[in-house]
């Protein structure tokens, strides 16, 4: 693992594991924040004296750890344990799923961080409680980092990945993938969220699972959103 430059100020590494016995990659991303100030969203294992967590402390002081759903956070403890000094934020109701990290969580506010601005801003969506999304926009870049809202599983996979990412809808598009689409409660909050995000000027959208989009970012998002609105 090593951390490839997707544009001035940001990076991504990817990390393959299994989760629930599927062979999966999930993407750490990396925005350095003026005054050298890293931000790391959904962080993957960097363990000590590792290529990766050198190249990551080269860049920067992390300052900020995210967590952007109630899922993305398997690998949250150790690096939060690494980085004493960081900020460590979590969406609503994640203190509550992991408690020995509720001393160190901060709730990601539903507006903007004053810190991050105006580099970069976030929206909380709305409608989908069990996993109370953040959806990030990096302004410098105009990219878009989403986790599990949106998601394409592209290229070469273990049958059974590929067979889950048929079956959700993320194996040849981007796209909400069923399993979300399931957990909708709120749709006209959803729906609002997702008109929220398009407002956006994105030109890249870096996804979680597992493909970062660089053309036509902005049509192919809201082709996978008409789900939603």
């Amino acid at each position: 693992m090593q951390l490839e430059s997707l544009d001035t100020h940001l990076w991504h590494a990817t990390h393959a594991f299994k989760a629930n016995g599927l062979p999966i990659t999930t993407r750490m991303t990396v925005v350095r924040l003026p005054g050298e100030q890293l931000l790391v969203h959904s962080p993957i294992p960097m363990p000590p004296g590792s290529a990766l967590l050198e190249q990551l402390q080269a860049l920067g002081t992390v300052a900020f750890i995210v967590a952007p759903n109630k899922m993305h956070h398997l690998f949250l403890a150790p690096c939060a344990q690494t980085f004493p000094n960081a900020r460590v934020y979590g969406p609503k109701g994640l203190a509550q799923k992991r408690p020995d990290l509720a001393a160190r969580l901060n709730d990601l506010p539903s507006g903007d961080v004053p810190e991050w601005l105006p580099d970069l801003e976030h929206l909380a969506c709305e409608g989908i409680p069990a996993g109370n999304e953040s959806v990030w926009f990096h302004r410098p870049s105009a990219t878009l980092i989403v986790t599990d809202l949106l998601q394409w599983m592209a290229g070469d996979l273990p049958w059974s990945t590929r067979a889950y990412a048929t079956l959700t809808g993320v194996r040849r598009q981007l796209a909400v993938p069923l399993t979300v689409r399931a957990l909708v409660r709120d749709r006209r909050a959803a729906a609002r969220s997702a008109e929220r995000v398009l407002r956006w000027p994105f030109e890249r959208v870096v996804t979680a699972h597992n493909q970062v989009l660089d053309d036509h970012a902005h049509a192919q998002v809201k082709k996978a959103f008409a789900v939603l609105c």
